[in-house]
């Protein structure tokens, strides 16, 4: 079973209609019984981070997933969601995040061209920097769709694939069995798709 946190930002149906597209049985929940039952948990998320970020330790959701990853479930943050599970995040102050990936999440605007609009808002390709279980049915280059305004850095040990958007910006990371996309898999169509099926074949 997948459990989608629910604590009250991400966009929801839409991630729970692709897990049940591929055959997944998934349930959103902000239980933490059936959370820790779970085989794999997903970590949603849109908005700024700070503000997730307090949502996420007010509704326990945060120690929870933190006992969850040192246990050794496979978790998969997606968009902020990704965001969340680096040390620091600086949108609108200086916020901690849940600290299962070293590094900091920043804004895209120190580093790509000032005629280039923000947020990021699009497809783009994904060029794959390490070998991932999570990308088994992708080729270099496969497209999938994003949406931000701020990307993860400082992380480069932790970095499986980036997409050039005036500079290469971090696409998806793993640590371990912690993994983090920034683009939405449930809006980038097949890719997408398979992506969600490898997380879901990953060994726990």
């Amino acid at each position: 079973m997948i459990a989608i946190i629910d604590y009250g930002v991400g966009n929801l149906f839409s991630l729970k209609s692709s897990f049940a597209a591929i055959g997944q049985e998934v349930v959103v929940t902000s239980d933490a019984d059936v959370i820790r039952a779970a085989d794999r948990i997903v970590l949603p998320g849109v908005g700024a981070f700070g503000d997730a970020a307090k949502k996420l330790r007010e509704s326990g959701m945060a120690e929870l997933v933190i006992e969850q990853a040192e246990a050794g479930k496979p978790i998969l943050g997606i968009c902020l969601g990704m965001q969340l599970l680096f040390e620091t995040g600086y949108e609108y102050g200086t916020h901690k995040g849940l600290g299962l990936i070293p590094g900091e999440i920043r804004a895209i605007a120190e580093v790509i061209p000032e005629h280039l609009k923000i947020p990021h808002i699009g497809w783009n390709a994904l060029r794959f920097t390490k070998e991932s279980e999570l990308f088994r049915y992708l080729k270099d280059g496969d497209h999938v769709y994003f949406v931000h305004s701020y990307y993860a850095t400082n992380c480069s040990d932790y970095v499986i694939a980036d997409a050039e958007y005036g500079a290469f910006l971090t696409a998806a990371v793993q640590n371990k069995h912690v993994y983090g996309c920034q683009f939405h898999p449930e809006k980038s169509g097949d890719v997408g798709l398979s992506i969600l099926r490898a997380f879901c074949e990953v060994e726990v």
